[in-house]
């Protein structure tokens, strides 16, 4: 049934009541006057059907003219974009465009078998990296590609987040919407004669990001976006409250990302590691300009679009604060959302194993519901689609989980329980340490650490959310990296997201296999056939449930550091990542109290100073889904058993990895 909103020649509510619909796409259907049969699409079951050859589809380079100046040349920068329709879009046609924008598009490649664009000798795009055009195109959807601003054939120069790329992807929803003009390689205007003026976005990590933004600025005509592994706050990327993960971050993206030669955008680039702040690892006015969460007045705010998040639980890269913070802020919007979350690491839902046919259609069923209108019911499931095992996924109403707070207590004599300690302080060093040092063999007394085990569980306890750490220490330093470690002490198959085998397509716990699915239509110059991913996993005796840093002096603001008075006591808060996870009965919940952990804080150098932390007013804070743990939940101790040493080897730590 229409509705009097609708945008003259667009199809946006379609009820799937019958098993196949044909839809005439018109300016004759909106005001009921006779006129030329003109091309339809198809739907059936409530997906839209393959009616249109992909072979045959129109195939278009064109450059969208921005209103910034990114390279500082004097002139306006344009946008390269690259699209493909269907050729009855010049029959009368009109469509919905997915768009897609991305830095990678002719360097690194994209997804894991880094595709990359190809054009041909009339400057013709001739290979569009992922699967969307091989998938969609032939369904009734035209595919944007952007090159952001400073890549591939895009001018200015690349920014790292800020506000001249995200301007090059707004551009194309603007274009699709007449409100922004784009020219042909002779100079002719093209306009979207074929556009139904709806638009959506997909993307991941840095693309994901430019999806969030752009949704960010409100812009009209964006109806969905679909963030994957997405980052929301720059800042997040590489600090975690004035603690390091990166130094020279946007400086060396722009340089591996934009090709043009270096004196073209060397005052930039001095700009951006000037920004950056590397000496002090503040949060200031560069990283809120790249900060998409950000109070006041943030931009998830604006957000009118729908949201299909997909991120990971154990990714080191992109990591799921960046998800957490977006996905409650979407929630205090009243934004309509779904969430997929799996266990791997920066990997797209495309390539969960097991998953591939069911994310492609689940994709397919939310881009014909947001942008044609399909009443499908995929807002009537649960919204959420959770990883629980390696190969075991389940749904809920919401993340995180209903949950009940529950804090434990470290004791001197190295248990972690229910009860604050009476008394008793105890003491590190912030040094540099691997993480498996920090979390191996726990009751061992180790300069580095404070650790501290629970007693076996009798049952079976959910974390999900985010931990929060609550600690009363004294420094004798004026400052020190805090690390706290949320350990899950029993040994069990996980997957494997430690182990990065890059010559061996293996990474994040999948590996690629010589396998394919074919997902779409393909030529010669674009396939859409893509290698299976299959679970890497293995059996360890400890893993890490949830790791949390800070710079000391940054406690009480992430932009205006406080130096510590050596020898007063603080009370330090800071919150872990999230996660979702189950610890299983005869496992044991750990805590670790550490430094400079090597790989996740890589460009810190340790402090030194030594931390007297007061454990009567110390706790870590866990959400544990269902009802507060109790003593009943924990095996009674035995006072005649030999100490529990804990596991002798622990995983190998992760490395730090390109954003991509």
């Amino acid at each position: 049934m229409f509705s009097s909103r609708w945008r003259r020649g667009a199809v946006t509510a379609i009820a799937a009541t019958t098993s196949l619909a044909t839809l005439a796409v018109g300016s004759a259907i909106a005001d009921g006057t006779d006129a030329p049969e003109r091309p339809t699409i198809t739907v059936a079951d409530g997906r839209t059907q393959a009616a249109f050859s992909y072979r045959d589809a129109v195939r278009e380079h064109l450059m969208v003219q921005l209103d910034v100046d990114s390279d500082r040349d004097g002139e306006l920068d344009r946008a390269g974009v690259d699209v493909i329709r269907p050729r009855e879009t010049d029959q009368g046609l009109r469509v919905p465009a997915i768009i897609e924008s991305s830095p990678y598009n002719d360097t690194v490649g994209r997804g894991f078998e880094s595709e990359k664009k190809a054009w041909d000798e009339r400057g013709r795009p001739t290979t569009f990296p992922m699967h969307y055009d091989n998938y969609f195109v032939p369904r009734g959807y035209a595919v944007v590609q952007v090159d952001t601003t400073g890549t591939a054939k895009s001018d200015g120069c690349l920014t790292v987040g800020g506000d001249s790329d995200v301007a090059a992807s707004k551009a194309a929803v603007d274009w699709l919407n007449g409100r922004a003009r784009a020219y042909r390689a002779d100079g002719s205007e093209a306009r979207a004669h074929w556009s139904t003026g709806k638009a959506g976005m997909v993307g991941k990590s840095f693309d994901g990001m430019l999806a969030n933004a752009v949704a960010g600025t409100g812009v009209d005509g964006l109806e969905t976006i679909v963030p994957i592994s997405a980052v929301s706050s720059w800042y997040d990327i590489t600090r975690s409250r004035g603690a390091k993960h990166w130094e020279g971050f946007s400086h060396y993206l722009s340089t591996e990302l934009d090709t043009d030669p270096d004196a073209k955008c060397q005052a930039v680039r001095d700009d951006l590691r000037a920004g950056e702040d590397d000496a002090t690892g503040n949060y200031n006015a560069y990283w809120h300009e790249r900060n998409h969460v950000a109070q006041p007045a943030p931009e998830v705010g604006r957000v009118k679009a729908s949201v299909l998040v997909v991120h990971t639980l154990n990714d080191q890269n992109v990591r799921p604060n960046q998800f957490t913070h977006w996905w409650e802020g979407l929630k205090q919007q009243g934004v309509p959302r779904k969430l997929w979350l799996g266990q791997y690491g920066h990997t797209d839902g495309f390539d969960f194993p097991g998953r591939r046919d069911v994310w492609v259609d689940t994709l397919h069923r939310w881009f014909d519901h947001w942008l044609y209108g399909i009443q499908n019911g995929i807002m009537d499931e649960p919204r959420v689609d959770l990883q629980t095992g390696p190969t075991t996924w389940t749904t809920q109403s919401d993340w995180p989980a209903r949950t009940s707070s529950v804090s434990l207590h470290p004791g001197a004599d190295g248990s972690l329980g229910l009860r604050p300690a009476r008394t008793g302080s105890q003491s590190f060093t912030d040094v540099k340490a691997s993480e498996a040092d920090l979390i191996t063999d726990p009751t061992t007394n180790k300069p580095g650490r404070l650790a501290y085990v629970s007693q076996p569980l009798a049952g079976q306890a959910r974390i999900s959310g985010t931990p929060s750490v609550d600690v009363r220490l004294a420094l004798d330093k004026p400052t020190s990296n805090l690390t706290a470690l949320l350990v899950d002490y029993g040994t069990d198959e996980r997957v494997d997201v430690l182990r990065n085998e890059p010559q061996n397509n293996l990474h994040d716990g999948v590996q690629l296999i010589d396998e394919e699915s074919c997902h779409g239509e393909s030529t010669t110059a674009d396939d859409a056939c893509y290698k299976k991913a299959v679970n890497v996993t293995a059996k360890h005796p400890v893993h890490v449930i949830a790791r949390g840093s800070l710079d000391a002096q940054n406690h009480a603001s992430a932009s205006a550091p406080q130096p510590l008075t050596p020898g007063q006591n603080y009370q330090i808060r800071w919150q872990t990542l999230p996660n979702d996870y189950v610890l299983k009965p005869g496992h044991r919940i750990g805590l670790v109290l550490a430094g400079t952990p090597a790989e996740y804080l890589y460009f810190e150098t340790a402090t030194g100073a030594r931390a007297t932390v007061d454990l009567p007013a110390s706790k870590i804070t866990v959400p544990v889904a269902g009802a507060a743990l109790t003593s009943a939940d924990f095996a009674a101790p035995t006072p005649d058993a030999a100490p529990w040493r804990g596991p002798s080897t622990a995983p190998r730590p992760p490395r730090p990895t390109f954003l991509r």
